[in-house]
C-alpha cells in the first residue's frame, strides 16, 4: 500500500480533481455516487487520511471567497474569473465576484468590504500601478490572498501569471524567422504592469539577437484599449512613422483596434500577397480568433493559471496556515499562429 502525504498527491493518484476531493472530505452526500465510489476505492488502494483536524477548523469557517478582477468587461479577465468560479462552486465555496472598474478607490472599498466578510480566501488581480500598496499590504495580511495576473511584490500568499518573457520570446523569434522583426506597439500610459514587462522583454530579445528594437507609444491610458489601438493605427499610418512591415502588439485588445483602424483605410493585413502588414499580439483574447483576419498571438493557458490559483489558496484554506515564504509561479506561453501573421 503506497503512502501519500497531502491532498494534492491523493487526488493526482486517484485521477480525481482535487476540489471534487476536497468536497468529499468535507460532505460525502455533497458529490455523486459514482464519484464517491472511485474516492472511497482509492482510499483503500492509497494510505492517505486527511487532517480530520484541519478539516473540523474548516467547517467553521465561512464557505465565502472572493474573486476581484480590475475590469470585468474585458473578457480575459472574465475567462479567468469564469474558470476560478466554476472551480470554486465544485470545491463547495461560495464565490462572490467583484470589479474594481479601474479605479483605486472602488478597489480599496472591495478590500474594506472582504475584510468585514472573513471570507476562507481571496483571488486578487490588483489594478497594477494604479493600486494602494499599503492598502494592499493590509488586506493581505488580513485575508489569505493569492494574487494573479498582476504582480505587487512581496503581497499575498502567493502569485499566479503567466511568464511574459515566454510570450514575446515566441511571437518575436516566429515573426523575424518568417519575415522582417516586429516593432513594438503600446499604449504612451500603460494601465497593466504586464505592458512594461512584455516591452521590456521586446527590446532584451530584440538586442540579444544584435537586432535594433523600435517601440511605437500612442496616446492612450485606461482600458479603452480597441479604441486607441484603432486610433493608433491612423496616426502611425498618416505619418508612415511604423519601421517594419511587421508590428507585435502588447496585448491582443490593442491589436483588435489596430486590424480596425487598418480596415477602415483597406489595408491588408497577413502573409498573402497584397498584404501591407503582419500583425501579431499576446493573450489570446477570446474573440481575437474572430477578428478578420484571425490574429496570431501568444496564448495565456487560462485552465493552468486558474488551478494553480485554486491548488495554492485551497491548500492555505484546509491547513489552517500561511505558507512560511511566497511562491510564485510563473505559466508559458503557447503560440498560436492564425491568418494576421
Amino acid at each position: 500500500m503506497s503512502t501519500i502525504k497531502n491532498m494534492e498527491e491523493f487526488a493526482r493518484l486517484s485521477g480525481i480533481s482535487r476540489p471534487t476531493v476536497s468536497k468529499y472530505f468535507n460532505d460525502p452526500s455533497s458529490v455523486r455516487s459514482s464519484t464517491r465510489e472511485r474516492i472511497e476505492q482509492a482510499l483503500e488502494v492509497f494510505d492517505y487520511r486527511p487532517n480530520i483536524y484541519a478539516v473540523n477548523q474548516n467547517r467553521s469557517l465561512t464557505k465565502n471567497v472572493g474573486i476581484v478582477v480590475p475590469y470585468l468587461a474585458d473578457p480575459f479577465f472574465a475567462e479567468i474569473a469564469r474558470i476560478i468560479e466554476r472551480r470554486s462552486i465544485e470545491a463547495g465555496f461560495s464565490p462572490i465576484l467583484y470589479s474594481s472598474h479601474g479605479e483605486q478607490k472602488i478597489e480599496n472599498e472591495i478590500m474594506e468590504g472582504l475584510t468585514a466578510l472573513k471570507p476562507a480566501g481571496v483571488f486578487f488581480a490588483p489594478l497594477g500601478r494604479l493600486s494602494d500598496r499599503r492598502a494592499i499590504e493590509r488586506f493581505c495580511r488580513d485575508v489569505p490572498t493569492v494574487l494573479f495576473d498582476s504582480n505587487i511584490e512581496g503581497m499575498g500568499e502567493a502569485f499566479v501569471g503567466s511568464d511574459n518573457y515566454s510570450f514575446v520570446q515566441l511571437t518575436v523569434e516566429y515573426l523575424g524567422r518568417t519575415g522582417s522583426s516586429p516593432c513594438f506597439f503600446e499604449m504612451s500610459k500603460p494601465v497593466n504592469p504586464n505592458a512594461n514587462k512584455r516591452r521590456n522583454a521586446y527590446i532584451a530579445i530584440m538586442e540579444a539577437e544584435g537586432l535594433e528594437p523600435h517601440v511605437v507609444s500612442v496616446e492612450g491610458e485606461g482600458w479603452g484599449f480597441e479604441e486607441i489601438g484603432r486610433q493608433g493605427a491612423h496616426t502611425v499610418l498618416d505619418s508612415q512613422s511604423l519601421p517594419t512591415d511587421t508590428v507585435l502588439f502588447s496585448n491582443d485588445r490593442l491589436a483588435i483596434g489596430f486590424l480596425a483602424g487598418c480596415y477602415e483605410r483597406g489595408l491588408r493585413v497577413g502573409r498573402g500577397e497584397g498584404c501591407a502588414l503582419r500583425v501579431a499580439s499576446h493573450d489570446d483574447h477570446p474573440f481575437s480568433r474572430f477578428t478578420c483576419p484571425a490574429l496570431t498571438t501568444a496564448a495565456h493557458q487560462y485552465d493552468l493559471v486558474a488551478d494553480k490559483c485554486m491548488e495554492t489558496l485551497f491548500s492555505m484554506i484546509e491547513s489552517g496556515r500561511r505558507f512560511s515564504a511566497r511562491d510564485d509561479t510563473l505559466i508559458p506561453a503557447k503560440l498560436i499562429l492564425r491568418a494576421s501573421a
